[in-house]
């Protein structure tokens, strides 16, 4: 199982490093030059679709809709689209305000769409979204969550890929993030995102034209969506599900990593979780649903199928999650305690470091957090294998959808330590992880005391680990009020 791990993560990391050695960036290998459109008239520009879902955004609505608006594009040819499933009337109200300014002070074309209810949550409101007349006449829809903020220039310099090459569905763009430096949560869910982009999907694109769109900062092609079905609420995972079904179809997608949209990484313990359940379940439950209809697809290659199943799905998400949780977690504490489960040193240490090196090469400015990085990673790894089950099994909390709390404006209104409050116990207390945390430090006493081999000093920090994410340490401690 390490030895799959390991050989995922040097395939990947070798496809992206050869594709940066030969240069292989998307506009060598797609026309996207956006000239022409530049030179002609406004009626030259293709109509384009900016989408903006959200609820009870309180803190970040106005950045979303203001970088929307702002983007450089004709005004007769933007459509931008608020879709607010807020249930706070104070917010809704301020939205639709903010909506309102921009329409009748700056002349843009903005759309502020409510529905009656939320089911479906994020897939539902972009589904209903679609639904309006007026989304017939754009050939291309730009969607951002309600935290990002695109640069003026996001449209012009994605369109023209989608313009030049009818076989793109997709163009996804790189994640840039506002609040890195806030905390040390933070700084870890950089090094993790940063290796998400930099290497897999970097890979991805460069090997197949295939990968998972990232739910935000992406073009899609109107035509693509409508082909594959539109947005479908079977899991959490809308976006990936979309992206799947429209790869089977033929459908390429480019991943343009010199483009940055500004973004906020969650700065509490309580949304990172929450955000880390439903990318983990959404993807177990949409690879049970999909398995067979991957297999059975007659537009894609062998090839492409493979790496859906095997690297995409079973490799990244399934085996890669079960190991770093079990090895680190279980295996090793049990090599302690049971003398005749002896695991090689090869497996013990050469391969972990191997792994934590490949890994850590996305953020090169934070190699010496690696460590903590990785201690954290094993943790939330329990979190993430429970996610993943939960997702197979199809149990209760399968398609449970919790909006990741944003902080946005708060952050420079108030100082770190002001948001850092005091939780009341019960609040902070994880159960699993105190216990996991408990059976790692005995095991490391254990092998202190009786036996002359070392283990502990790879155990006892984990343990540490365990018990600063089970009494919530790490991060922000925000009031949801």
């Amino acid at each position: 199982m390490s030895l799959i791990v390991l050989a995922e993560k040097v395939f990947l990391g070798a496809v992206s490093s050869v594709a940066k050695l030969r240069r292989r960036r998307p506009g060598r290998v797609c026309r996207c030059d956006p000239d022409e459109e530049a030179a002609a008239a406004s009626q030259a520009y293709p109509m384009v679709l900016v989408q903006i879902p959200m609820y009870n955004e309180r803190e970040v609505y106005q950045l979303s809709i203001e970088a929307a608006c702002r983007l450089t594009w004709p005004v007769d040819r933007l459509i931008v689209q608020v879709l607010d499933d807020s249930t706070d009337s104070v917010i809704k109200e301020l939205v639709k305000g903010e909506c309102e300014r921009w329409a009748t002070e700056e002349g843009i074309n903005v759309k502020y769409e409510t529905r009656k209810d939320r089911a479906g949550y994020k897939a539902g409101n972009l589904k209903e979204g679609m639904r309006h007349a007026y989304v017939r006449a754009c050939e291309f829809v730009a969607m951002f969550d309600a935290d990002f903020q695109p640069p003026p220039d996001f449209l012009v310099r994605t369109v023209p890929f989608l313009v030049h090459n009818p076989s793109l569905a997709l163009v996804q763009t790189r994640w840039k993030f506002v609040n890195a430096n806030d905390c040390l949560l933070t700084r870890m869910q950089e090094m993790s995102m940063d290796y998400h982009f930099k290497v897999e999907q970097e890979a991805g694109s460069s090997l197949c034209n295939f990968f998972g769109y990232n739910g935000t900062a992406g073009v899609w092609r109107t035509q693509a969506i409508v082909e594959s079905g539109g947005w479908e609420d079977r899991t959490t995972a809308e976006d990936m599900d979309l992206a799947l079904r429209a790869g089977l179809l033929g459908w390429e997608f480019v991943y343009v990593g010199s483009i940055k949209v500004k973004s906020e990484l969650p700065s509490t313990l309580k949304a990172y979780r929450s955000q880390q359940h439903r990318w983990s379940c959404g993807p177990a439950l949409l690879f049970k649903k999909m398995f067979w209809q991957i297999l059975a697809a007659e537009r894609v290659s062998v090839w492409k199928k493979w790496y859906m199943v095997y690297d995409f799905f079973i490799a990244r998400r399934i085996v890669g999650t079960f190991y770093t949780f079990f090895f680190f977690s279980v295996l090793i504490p049990l090599n302690i305690l049971l003398p005749e489960a002896q695991i090689p040193v090869w497996e013990l240490i050469y391969i972990p470091i191997a792994i934590t090196l490949l890994n850590s090469v996305g953020t090169p400015r934070s190699i010496h957090l690696v460590i903590l990085w990785v201690l954290f990673e094993n943790v939330m790894a329990l979190h993430r294998f429970k996610a993943i089950l939960i997702g197979f099994l199809e149990a209760d909390r399968a398609n449970e959808w919790i909006v990741t709390q944003k902080l946005g404006n708060l952050q420079k209104l108030k100082s770190i330590a002001r948001l850092t409050g005091s939780y009341r116990f019960k609040d902070r207390f994880h159960f699993l992880e105190v216990f996991i945390g408990l059976f790692l430090l005995a095991s490391a006493c254990f092998d202190y005391l009786y036996r002359d081999d070392y283990v502990y000093l790879f155990v006892l920090p984990q343990s540490i680990m365990y018990f600063a994410i089970g009494f919530q340490f790490v991060g922000l401690n925000v009031s949801e009020d």
